[in-house]
């Protein structure tokens, strides 16, 4: 034995060839933090002592290694600069001095080798992968660049413009695709890796692979000529910045990073790298994405233990077809849970059926399915206009009309077809779900399921515990909604749960703008700028006029002190002049047909006439700075964000960022609500409200938010 460490262990094979192990205890795989980071040193130091002849390295799990510990990397991130900086350029060293080692050294690749992970891959002189290996440097995911060499060396081992295409998109890359690339030297099937790699370093120890030329290669600059990396790069930054915008600066940084180093040596290529690792690494946008990821991983465990002792669903059912229970039908048979289909008119059959049609044509027509799969797909839905077969179903999806009095008969009614073991639950945006189950004998066995649409696209599915909701009923629905490949929250009962109820006050604020004269294309305009997918107008116009009237006025019977307003707004006026957005073709902007059959949206200039009635001067239109728009509207989502929390309706302040994330499309790179209120300050963001107190309750804090300020707390 060469070196014997708690994760990493360094052999001598019969051969003479040292074979370094990589086997984080108490982890499914394999990561750096400091423990691996430390016996990679120590272990190199080792085999650079010994009489060797060559160095493999391995993973001993399924996969060799997937990146660096985000929860440990990240308090790094809070270091000063040049702290920081030398911790960087230290563990640099550890891949120097593999790079440095007087032997041949080769990877063998099983399954991922992402992040830190490839750039261990890349600080050896070759790379055999298996062929369902995996490769990429997902960093900018995280808002980072490598940080390990990655950028220095795989332009060196790659063409440029592969290298740069591999760290500004973050994407994953097959075996064969990194061969064809120059990121790996061979692929074999996985039972060959060993003996590929022992075989690799044989041919550089006999010379038919050249050691000297391969270094030099990778520690030397790019073999490209001044004007040849001026035009590389310069097409690379262009479309660099136009696929990651101003909000996300890692993918510029790092391609900035890479042209600059173009020219350099190893040593002030690297210090470049650590440059650029350590401005995104202590800026903003690194530390939302990061806390992010850290609240993706969370919501998984939650889900994990809140699943745990559910009843399998072997058949579901979706009461009500339509276009939603079409969605909801698709998603189930895609994912492998046949299901019934119910519907009282053959007519919402037909609609839900046609849904389900479209979404597998898009799948077929996408090369994503063959027509074998889409028929398997479609047999697994069963249209029926009666409540044969419901006997053998162990969940039920009702997402009938959302009216309170049908979807309490429709409940009743099926209850009584089922076992008393199946599972009732409501796709509801709005009623409460304590108000529908007293009308079950089981309300124990009722919970809400609330999916977004498109159901296929958007990932969260809120499950709504109402007042008798057991258990075990809200564990087989968190296990089901996994099963279709979404993000359960578990949220307690009120008026908009979770997503609407924070949504709605969002609204709210723009009803309020429009009040006071701003012109709403502004505002789309501006909320746009800020990071939405879509401004406040056209995403009603998507929710649909109708819909956003009806919540409104749920939310004001809930909540009268803020969300019930003095004025008559912009969406009950639309509604009531049959303007419903883009189901009917007009609302705050027009629509047509367009050639890829999606509503193009067209401004009609006669919608400024019909909402400027609403207004509460007639003067010509009022100026409403960008701030204060701004502000305005986040104010409003923000402090019903943190009601929430304060309320209970979730228990951390992970879910309600994430909900946010997951079925709003809240920008990814602010973070969620209360992260936006951290990165702030709370006595800031207070401060920022209290400029608005004048417009209602809406824009005032919260006792325990201002105690938070007072006290220098935060929410993360």
């Amino acid at each position: 034995m060469i070196y014997q460490g708690t994760a990493i262990q360094v052999s001598k094979r019969p051969s003479g060839i040292a074979r370094l192990v990589f086997d984080l205890p108490g982890s499914v795989v394999n990561v750096f933090n400091n423990l691996m980071l430390q016996e990679l040193s120590d272990a190199i130091a080792a085999v650079a002592a010994s009489d060797a002849r060559g160095l493999i390295c391995v993973s001993a799990k399924s996969s060799f290694l997937v990146g660096a510990d985000i929860k440990e990397f990240t308090e790094k991130f809070k270091l000063s600069e040049q702290v920081l900086l030398d911790w960087a350029a230290r563990t640099n060293e550890i891949f120097n001095a593999v790079e440095d080692l007087a032997i041949p050294t080769v990877t063998a690749i099983n399954g991922m080798a992402l992040g830190g992970g490839l750039e261990m891959c890349l600080s050896t002189d070759f790379r055999v992968a298996s062929d369902t290996a995996v490769l990429g440097f997902p960093e900018v995911n995280l808002g980072i660049c490598p940080g390990f060499g990655g950028t220095v060396r795989a332009p060196r081992l790659m063409s440029a413009l592969s290298a740069i295409e591999w760290v500004r998109t973050g994407k994953q890359v097959g075996a064969y695709q990194a061969l064809s690339e120059g990121a790996v030297d061979a692929v074999v099937a996985p039972d060959m890796l060993d003996d590929a790699a022992e075989d690799m370093i044989e041919q550089v120890l006999r010379g038919e692979l050249d050691l000297q030329d391969r270094r030099a290669q990778k520690t030397g600059p790019l073999p490209m000529t001044a004007d040849e990396i001026k035009q590389v790069f310069t097409e690379g930054l262009a479309r660099t910045d136009k696929a990651a915008g101003s909000h996300y600066p890692a993918a510029v940084t790092a391609v900035d990073a890479m042209w600059q180093a173009a020219d350099q040596s190893r040593a002030g290529a690297l210090l470049l790298e650590n440059k650029a690792f350590v401005t995104l690494a202590r800026g903003e946008v690194a530390g939302n994405l990061v806390q992010l990821f850290l609240s993706e991983q969370f919501l998984k465990s939650r889900a994990k233990k809140l699943s745990a002792g559910a009843h399998p669903v072997k058949r579901a059912a979706v009461m009500g077809a339509g276009i939603m229970g079409g969605g909801i039908a698709y998603q189930s048979a895609l994912r492998g849970t046949p299901i019934l289909m119910k519907d009282i008119a053959q007519q919402g059959l037909d609609l839900g059926l046609s849904e389900a049609n479209k979404l597998l044509a898009k799948q077929l027509e996408r090369g994503r399915m063959d027509q074998a799969k889409v028929d398997k797909v479609l047999g697994s839905i069963t249209p029926t206009l009666s409540y044969d077969g419901f006997e053998q179903v162990d969940i039920i999806v009702e997402a009938v009309v959302e009216n309170p009095r049908v979807k309490q008969i429709v409940l009743a009614e099926v209850e009584q077809c089922v076992p008393q073991s199946t599972v009732l639950t409501s796709n509801t945006s709005t009623i409460s779900i304590s108000l529908l189950a007293s009308a079950l004998k089981r309300p124990e066995n009722f919970c809400g399921m609330h999916f977004f649409n498109p159901v296929p696209l958007m990932p969260l599915v809120e499950v709504i515990k109402g007042e008798k909701t057991s258990a075990q009923a809200i564990a087989t629905t968190v296990a089901y909604a996994q099963s279709l490949g979404k993000s359960p929250i578990v949220v307690n009962d009120c008026p908009g749960f979770l997503v609407n109820r924070i949504l709605f006050p969002y609204f709210g604020a723009f009803c309020q703008l429009l009040r006071d004269g701003a012109d709403f294309r502004v505002i789309d305009q501006v909320m746009e700028r800020f990071g939405w997918p879509m401004g406040p107008a056209y995403l009603l116009d998507v929710v649909g006029i109708d819909t956003a009237s009806h919540c409104m006025k749920v939310m004001a019977d809930g909540f009268p002190d803020r969300m019930q307003y003095d004025f008559r707004t912009a969406i009950d006026h639309l509604y009531e002049a049959g303007s419903f957005g883009q189901k009917n073709g007009k609302g705050f902007y027009q629509y047509q047909s367009s050639a890829g059959g999606r509503p193009a949206k067209v401004f009609d200039e006669a919608i400024l006439a019909f909402l400027k009635p609403l207004q509460v001067t007639q003067d010509a239109a009022v100026e409403i700075n960008e701030d204060a728009i701004r502000e305005r509207m986040m104010i409003a989502l923000c402090l019903e964000a943190v009601r929430c929390l304060e309320d209970g309706i979730v228990s951390s302040a992970a879910e309600v960022d994430m909900g946010l994330l997951l079925g709003l499309g809240y920008p990814r790179f602010r973070g969620g609500a209360l992260r936006f209120i951290d990165n702030m300050g709370v006595a800031e963001f207070c401060a920022m409200a209290d400029k608005y107190a004048d417009l209602g309750a809406l824009y005032h804090p919260t006792a325990g938010l201002r105690a938070m300020a007072a006290s220098g707390k935060s929410f993360y």
